[in-house]
């Protein structure tokens, strides 16, 4: 009986504990942000806008991105899902990615190990090229050219699996050729190898070279992976008119772990769509196009992508 008593008690110790942990909530201690790619990319530059105005928004709380990349963005996945559910680690995901990755190769996470709570942006992938450089400058020309010589162009991305990686795959199947791909640990890293002259292509989001539309800027975007011409790029053709019909872009959302106390996950959640529709913030973002948080769009970001299928690894440049 005594010994039933003091469980209870502790059990009832253990819940009020956690009731004064989430009351404290966000005001103890700082909040952790990760990012699964190096500091400068597009889904590192969002996040550290969304936590300037989350900290305008939430005044007790203090944002802190922390950076951990490699691996397409595992590494980081992987850091989210085993945190603590105290709503002080959250972090950004990259679909199609974040559910790809762990289709093709060993990862420790699983897409469910993992609590989605909004969808901040959908941003198109673009072929970028140096725009001095001799290479091709039109997605035939790059057909034509691979065909005649497998290999010979080389395309920079964020890493293995990520959306620039899938797209480039998307576009050999359908095409017939190979390339040689170089992956990174993020966009920033790409887009600096891509202007130093050490590879023909970077595939990068709209919104991590956003100077490529301006005629006097060192970079040229050669072909965009969308459906429809962006406003940004209007005068650049899209894959479709170009012979491929592929169309991909990076969908960044934030995620926290499963097991996230639903009265955080609410307060998160209404934070980001606060931000979303503050004209101040889309004013700031208008490299990237954000989207309204919601039920229906987090959980979108979990459907099924069209991702192609490879029997074998994926070959290394």
């Amino acid at each position: 009986m005594k010994r039933l008593l003091i469980q209870t008690m502790l059990a009832a110790s253990l819940m009020a504990g956690a009731s004064v942990a989430q009351a404290a909530w966000p005001a103890d201690k700082p909040i952790e942000v990760i990012v699964g790619f190096s500091p400068g990319g597009g889904t590192d530059v969002m996040a550290r806008l969304i936590a300037r105005f989350a900290e305008k928004r939430m005044p007790d709380a203090k944002f802190i991105v922390v950076n951990k990349p490699g691996a397409g963005g595992t590494i980081a996945f992987a850091e989210i899902a085993r945190a603590a559910p105290d709503g002080y680690t959250i972090g950004m995901v990259n679909v199609p990615g974040f559910n790809f990755l762990p289709l093709y190769k060993p990862t420790h996470y699983k897409p469910e190990d993992l609590r989605l709570i909004a969808r901040v942006v959908e941003d198109p992938i673009v072929i970028f090229a140096k725009r001095d450089s001799d290479v091709p400058k039109s997605l035939p020309a790059i057909v034509e050219a691979l065909k005649k010589k497998p290999e010979s162009l080389s395309f920079g991305h964020s890493g293995d699996g990520t959306v620039g990686h899938i797209g480039l795959m998307q576009m050999e199947q359908l095409a017939g050729f190979e390339a040689s791909a170089i992956p990174f640990k993020g966009g920033a890293d790409a887009r600096s190898t891509l202007i130093g002259g050490h590879m023909s292509y970077a595939l990068l989001t709209t919104g991590e070279v956003p100077d490529a539309a301006n005629v006097d800027s060192p970079f040229m975007a050669v072909t965009q992976l969308s459906q429809k011409r962006t406003e940004r790029f209007s005068s650049v053709p899209t894959a479709g008119e170009g012979g491929i019909d592929v169309s991909i872009a990076s969908e960044r959302g934030f995620a926290g772990p499963k097991d996230l106390p639903p009265e955080i996950a609410k307060r998160l959640e209404a934070l980001f769509e606060g931000i979303l529709s503050d004209p101040e913030f889309i004013a700031a973002a208008t490299a990237d196009a954000p989207c309204w948080p919601s039920s229906q769009v987090v959980s979108g970001l979990l459907n099924s992508r069209k991702i192609p299928r490879r029997s074998g690894p994926w070959r290394k440049s």
